[in-house]
Parts: C-alpha cells; structure tokens; sequence
C-alpha cells in the first residue's frame, strides 16, 4: 500500500462519488480533476502501484531480467508486473493459424503511459471529419464527424499541455491550431540537426517533437520502460500522485475489475478481486478507463438480463472497430560521424499527414530501439513461429554475431517512424473467449486485418518516404502489418451522435445511462495519424469538466 494511504477508509463501506477504473492518460487526467473539485475519488488499478515503490523494475527493459537466462524459477509474469507492464496473453484469431502474445502496453500506475515515448500531439482539425478524405473506402464505418469539434476540444489541449509541461516548438503546417508551448525544447543533437536542415531544403516543414519530459542530465527517453531519474511526465506523475497527495484521493492498485452490476440506466456496483476476495464497490459515477482491450472485455462480461449482450451494447459496437495505426521504422545513416548513444525523439514533420487530397499520417522521431538482446531475442520467437528463416543456419549459432551486428549498426543511424491512420471496420474487433477460470474471468480475443484499400495506402506512402530519403542510406523496418504492435489501440466503444451507431455520447456517457462514462481511447471514432495520448487527455478533461456540471 501507498504511504499516503495510512488513512484510506474501507472501500467497500464507502459511497464514492467516482470510481475510476484504470489510471492511464484518461483515467488519472479525469481523476485529478474530480477530485481538485473537490470530489471523493477512489482509483481502481489492476496493476501494481510505481509510486514510491522500491520493488518496481526502472531504467531498462523488463526483457534484461528474463531473456537468455536458464533459471526456471525466474517468474517471467510478475517481472512483467513489476516493470508496468501488461503480463497477461490474448489470442489472435485474425489468420488461419491462431496465437498468443504479450502485448506491449502498461499495466499499473500511470497504464501506458509510465512506457510512453512522452511525444503529446494535437489532432489535426481535418481530423474531426474523417470520411471526407477516404471517399472510396469501402466497409469502413468512419462516421461523417466526430461529436465534437477541434474547436471545442482546443482549450482542454491547451490545459492538458500545460498540465504535462509539453516542450516543443509550434507545427509549421497547423496555422492557428498548433500549441504555443510555455517550455522550451533543448538544442537538437547534430543527427537530427542534420536531417531538420535536409528536410527545410525539400521545402518541407519539420519542428521540434513536441514532448512531456524535463529532460533531466542523462535523460533516456524511457521508451518502453519506467522512468527512474523523474523526468518522464506521464499520468502516474502528474495527475494521479498529484491527486491523492494533494486532493485526497484514493488509489487501490493490484485491483482486478471482473464485472460491473446494474440496472438498465445506471451502474449499481463494481465487483472486484482484491487480496484474494471478491468485493463490491459502488459509486454515484464510474468511469471506465482500462484501455482498448481491456474496457470492452469488462463491458461484455457485464452482461445481465437486462443487457444480455454485454453491459452498454445495444448497439452491437462494443468492442467493434479496433484501430492500432500503422507503424514503420526508418532507420537512416546520417553524414555526421558521432555515434547516436541514445536517439532522442526531437523532430516532427507533418507535409504528407494531408498530401494531394490523400491523407497518411506523421514522421517524427522514434527514439531509441530495445536493445540487442532485446531484439535478437525477439527475432528467435519469429523464427520459431516460422515467419522467417535465417541463412538456413540455427538461429543459437548465429545469434552473438547478429547481437554484434544489431549493435553496430543502430549505434550509427537515427531513427524515424511513420505513423499511418488506419480506419475502423466491424470485422476488426475484441471480443471474449467462451473459457472462464474459477473467477469467471475470460481471456481476450483480437481480430485485426488490414484491408486490400489500407494496405495500398501503406505501399504509397512507404513509397514517398523512400522517395524523399533516397540521398540517405536507409532501412524501411517493416511493422505495420504486425499485430503485436499494438500500443494505440482505440475505436472499441465509439462516441457519437446516433445509439445505434455508438456506444457513448458526446460527453463519453454510455447511450441510455445515467452514470457510466468511458474515457480512454476506446472513444475514438476514427484514429487521426498521430499519437493519441494529448487527445485522450484533453477529452477526459473536458469530460470531468461536464460531470462536475452536471
């Protein structure tokens, strides 16, 4: 238990007035909120909590703690729960030959977050109207608009920027809806000075990355890995610890949610599992803010006589329209000869998010990849899972000369990624196993297939980035149509005008109930072609605004 918890009050004896399930972006963002208002708060965290917690795994890469070592009682899970990370596994049915996996997103204080790369981008105007630009996509189920405007989401941008002390410089391409951001960013290092001022000479328009670190001396990025010198502001650090500290919230982490109880117009009760024991906590307000994967999972297994198709799904829509963006990396040799120790994520250009009526997503800055080990390790499991061959040789010999050579060439190479808008269909989805375990848990299961339409916007757009680094010796690291890679999820129980067209409202209120709201990126209704964290944000800003209204 958290020290600042000395005085916590039986939970299951309270009537909060809000319980928020999940503290990443939109969970702990809302959270802050209520609670500076001046409402009693309780945060229910399936993961452990980071906060003041020595046993937690920072600095590095889980991986280091298990990859390559023989002792079998090393507990591959709970390393994964003490370094943030999710640890349980959901099966892929998208092809003929199922699977299992990981997925890299959080788990615990701050959710995904506590891994992020820290980049918080606004979405563009043009994306709050998504079917305008893809007028030939067939079976998509992009709606005309999103249920609010830019402009009405633009001054929770700018608190949320300010709130996440956002460093960056303005977009070029945004004219009056790009930040003004109050902190500046450090000096770009000489890799990616150098490819700012080839991209100027293209006549394109790049910027600094505009990101929520405090870039302390030896700052590391911490991609994919909790921050230990406190210079990553995720949503653990400046909304939820902010929260309890300050405002008297209440945090229960290594807190399972398995279902909600209700009647048809409200939620009644959260049942939970907690130190071994099952309990009910209740609630004027509760928010779902799990993820992704993880809200529709407790929605449809909320299902009752009255909702016997899973709790907020007359629709049918819920955990329908699973997005994920399409990822690739460019790894580029730059002419300056200093070896990149740590590529930093600095740049951004947005010339193809909306190019010739065609529109992509961004470039920017990807940071640093996973170590060798991390990597090579990686690409063993692909091996095995039969989805490469390596020189027809054992992959165990050839292993410490791929390490070597992993190392060698990504210490001389700064790496972009471009991040494409992928668009939601109903055959993309989430949804539950028939198996249960003794606590009436089920496992998720994913289905996600890029459309023939989607995959030829891919190869146009490898094709222009190609185009624009042909001077550069460049590697395309082809990610895209990998489903693991899976860390914006969103789109499984849409907002929007119409019940039977969504899950949720303007205001992220399930369609027909009085007191439950979803706040993370579950919500969106289209994907746009950036980083979905400072939307997420912004939203449930807005969205704790209009229940303290209310």
């Amino acid at each position: 238990m958290n020290k600042n918890q000395a005085a916590f009050p039986n939970p299951e004896k309270s009537e909060w007035d809000v319980i928020v399930i999940g503290t990443g972006m939109g969970g702990a963002a809302l959270g802050y909120t209520l609670a500076k208002a001046g409402k009693s708060v309780l945060f229910v965290e399936k993961g452990k909590s980071h906060l003041n917690n020595k046993l937690s795994l920072k600095g590095d890469y889980a991986e280091k703690s298990f990859l390559g070592q023989q002792n079998t009682n090393l507990n591959r899970k709970e390393i994964l729960v003490r370094a943030g990370r999710w640890s349980d596994k959901i099966e892929d049915i998208s092809y003929a030959c199922s699977r299992r996996f990981t997925p890299f997103i959080g788990s615990g204080t701050g959710g995904s977050t506590a891994l992020y790369g820290m980049a918080l981008e606004r979405f563009f105007p043009t994306d709050f109207f998504p079917k305008r630009y893809y007028p030939d996509a067939e079976e998509t189920t992009l709606p005309e608009r999103w249920p609010i405007t830019y402009k009405e989401l633009s001054p929770y941008y700018d608190t949320a920027e300010q709130l996440f002390r956002v460093r960056g410089t303005p977009d070029p391409l945004r004219e009056n809806s790009s930040a003004n951001y109050l902190l500046q960013p450090p000096q770009l290092s000489p890799a990616s000075e150098e490819l700012y001022e080839f991209l100027l000479n293209k006549g394109l328009h790049p910027y600094h990355l505009p990101m929520a670190c405090e870039y302390v001396t030896e700052c590391k990025c911490c991609q994919g890995f909790l921050c230990d010198k406190d210079c990553k502001n995720d949503s653990a650090k400046i909304c939820l610890a902010p929260a309890i500290v300050e405002f008297g919230a209440h945090l229960l982490d290594e807190c399972e949610v398995l279902k909600l109880e209700s009647m048809r117009n409200k939620v009644t009760g959260v049942i939970c599992y907690y130190q071994e024991r099952q309990m009910t906590l209740r609630a004027t307000v509760v928010v779902l803010a799990a993820g992704a994967l993880e809200t529709p999972k407790l929605l449809l297994n909320s299902s009752s006589a009255t909702w016997p198709n899973g709790l907020a799904n007359d629709s049918g829509l819920v955990g329908k329209n699973l997005m994920r963006h399409f990822v690739d990396l460019y790894a580029i040799k730059p002419k300056t000869r200093q070896r990149i120790s740590i590529n930093s994520k600095e740049i951004a250009f947005n010339d193809f998010y909306l190019f010739n009526g065609q529109k992509f997503g961004t470039i920017q800055s990807f940071g640093s990849l996973p170590p060798a080990l991390v990597l090579v390790e990686n690409i063993e499991q692909e091996l095995t899972l039969g989805q490469f061959s390596f020189l027809g040789l054992p992959f165990k010999l050839v292993k410490p000369f791929v390490k070597f050579f992993l190392t060698q060439f990504f210490s001389c190479r700064i790496i972009l990624a471009t991040i494409m808008e992928d668009l939601p269909y109903k055959d993309n989805f989430v949804t539950l196993s028939d198996r249960t375990d003794e606590l009436g848990r089920k496992q998720i299961i994913l289905k996600y297939k890029i459309s023939e339409y989607d995959r030829r916007r891919i190869e146009v757009f490898r094709k222009k980035i190609s185009n624009l680094l042909k001077p550069y010796s460049f590697t395309l690291l082809k990610q895209a149509e990998n489903n693991e890679r899976i860390a914006h999820a969103c789109g499984t129980c849409r907002f929007g005008l119409d019940p039977k067209e969504s899950v949720l409202d303007a205001n992220n209120r399930v369609h027909g109930m009085s007191n439950l709201y979803v706040v993370d990126s579950s919500f969106f209704p289209s994907s746009g072609g950036t980083n979905p964290a400072l939307t997420i944000a912004a939203n449930a800003l807005r969205v704790a605004e209009y229940i303290i209204n209310i």
